[in-house]
């Protein structure tokens, strides 16, 4: 279960274990597509595409498209064929479309992931783990096109009537997503988000038999017992610095950014900044001034850019040159 704001892993058990993903390999799929392609775009269905084993939204060869109502195939009626359609369009071959899927999953720190097709199909080289899939939902989110075709809970499509497999949509309060999967070796795989009053918590349940409920179990316990909360905000004063040779003996440390993280009502957070304890004038208002930290519970959770306050001069010396001195 993971804070999407701010990256907090709320609960987990085997995150890291690595194991098939079914359909939810579509997540990248969709990602890659509406990251690298127009989804208005139309395409024509090539016979590579027609007939591929597994869920389906029936695609007919010849036929023409666009991307985002293959999209929308993907990811609501989990058509594997629309996933061979999109990644034909995308990368070339299946192969050139894995290549680009592998690529972003490293590009997002997903290390414990590895693609070898775009629709989940198993196969031993193709895996990911809980938090991989948690991360990448996260990030997929924050895309308007993936979260509107994600959270879109019926749709028409010419002739064909597409409904979500995901029944969280109906279920709970502010689901807005993201993908099913299943197979008999991998069980049955959930990834879904929630969204309440500005933050979004991402779920992942692989091989679980029960995860509807689950789910809905999980998505509530993140929003009701973990609040997120402004830690600290952008020039509010975190630490005094001692300032050696300085017209003023002491410079203010200023947060360069906001902070903020998901809270359990126990936890009280912590600013820590580990300076050298001086600095030496001039110090410059604005100028970087080195890291602070945040702890919880004695943790480090996260870290901000600091700077000095204000600007201390050198002081004044009777080795400084009469001239300088009159036109200081």
């Amino acid at each position: 279960m993971l804070d999407a704001v701010s990256g907090r892993s709320l609960y987990e058990k085997n995150a890291n274990e690595r194991s098939l993903i079914a359909s939810t390999t579509k997540i990248m799929t969709a990602l890659i597509v509406c990251e690298q392609c127009n989804v208005l775009d139309r395409m024509r269905i090539p016979k590579e595409a027609v007939g591929i084993e597994g869920s389906s939204m029936y695609l007919q060869e010849g036929e023409i498209l666009t991307l985002q109502e293959l999209l929308y195939g993907l990811m609501l009626s989990s058509g594997n064929d629309a996933a061979v359609a999109l990644a034909i369009y995308c990368g070339g071959t299946v192969e050139g479309f894995a290549e680009l899927m592998n690529d972003k999953a490293r590009n997002l720190g997903l290390h414990g992931t590895h693609f070898e097709n775009p629709n989940g199909l198993d196969s031993p080289s193709h895996y990911s783990t809980a938090k991989d899939l948690a991360v990448l939902a996260a990030y997929a989110m924050e895309n308007p096109i993936f979260a509107k075709t994600v959270s879109t809970k019926n749709l028409k499509i010419g002739n064909r009537y597409l409904t979500n497999h995901n029944k969280l949509l109906w279920r709970v309060e502010g689901a807005d997503g993201v993908k099913t999967g299943f197979t008999k070796a991998a069980g049955r795989i959930l990834v879904s988000s929630a969204a309440r009053q500005g933050r979004r918590i991402i779920a992942v349940t692989i091989d679980d038999g029960d995860d509807w409920n689950d789910h809905a179990a999980l998505l509530e316990t993140g929003f009701s017992r973990y609040v997120h909360r402004e830690i600290v905000k952008a020039g509010e004063r975190i630490d005094t610095l001692e300032v050696l040779g300085g017209q003023t003996r002491q410079v203010e440390i200023l947060a360069g950014e906001d902070f903020g993280y998901a809270l359990a009502p126990e936890e009280t957070p912590q600013i820590v900044y580990p300076g050298p304890g001086f600095t030496y004038a001039p110090a410059v208002a604005g100028e970087d001034a080195g890291y602070a930290y945040i702890l919880v519970q004695g943790k480090a959770v996260g870290k901000i850019p600091v700077t000095y306050g204000e600007t201390i001069e050198q002081e004044e010396t009777e080795e400084t040159p009469f001239w300088k001195r009159l036109f200081a």
